[in-house]
């Protein structure tokens, strides 16, 4: 599998469920501020609204540092309609839940499974050129963490913002960084 990072995100235009709403969200509209497609397998699955509703509960704070959030599965926007009406989880969501049902984002982002129709569970910060900066997929049993991908926002931003800098493991804001250069090599 070839490397995405710092690769511009696939171009789409594609219909979207949002705040009782249906609304057309382009990749242009997505450029200019940060941003996470948070790919998974279906509506009315397992893991997927335990995923949605813990992202849901970040929402305000991802906000607040200016990243918008995507979730996007094959299904179409009608169908994020009804499982938003009827799962309390799902009821919490405030963030666009984009249809894909021909697929074209979720190949575009390389989390297609051909065989079944489905997004992998895959999850992506996008900086606000349009390139990724993480990219990660867990296998469809394994739930992701909005609170880690929280941390790797700030860390992504706080690279971005102090060139030269870079955050080491399990870095958390306010947590020391390190400058590369000749004096660190074999210090670490």
């Amino acid at each position: 599998m070839a490397s995405i990072i710092n690769q511009e995100i696939p171009e789409f235009s594609a219909d979207a469920y949002v705040n009782g709403e249906f609304k057309t969200i382009t990749s242009e509209d997505v450029k200019g501020n940060w941003a996470i497609f948070l790919f998974y397998p279906a509506d009315f699955t397992f893991v997927c609204p335990t995923e949605l509703e813990d992202m849901a509960a970040h929402y305000d704070e991802l906000k607040g540092l200016g990243v918008e959030v995507y979730s996007v599965s094959t299904d179409t926007h009608f169908t994020h309609k009804a499982w938003h009406d009827s799962s309390e989880a799902i009821g919490k969501v405030n963030y666009p839940m984009i249809g894909d049902p021909t697929g074209k984002i979720t190949r575009g982002f390389n989390v297609m499974i051909e065989e079944a129709g489905l997004a992998e569970r895959g999850t992506f910060l996008v900086d606000p050129d349009g390139l990724i900066q993480v990219a990660e997929i867990h296998a469809g049993g394994i739930g992701r963490s909005a609170k880690d991908m929280l941390r790797k926002v700030k860390a992504a931003q706080y690279v971005r913002e102090n060139d030269g800098e870079v955050c080491p493991a399990a870095w958390e804001q306010g947590g020391d960084t390190l400058k590369p250069s000749l004096d660190l090599v074999g210090k670490i």
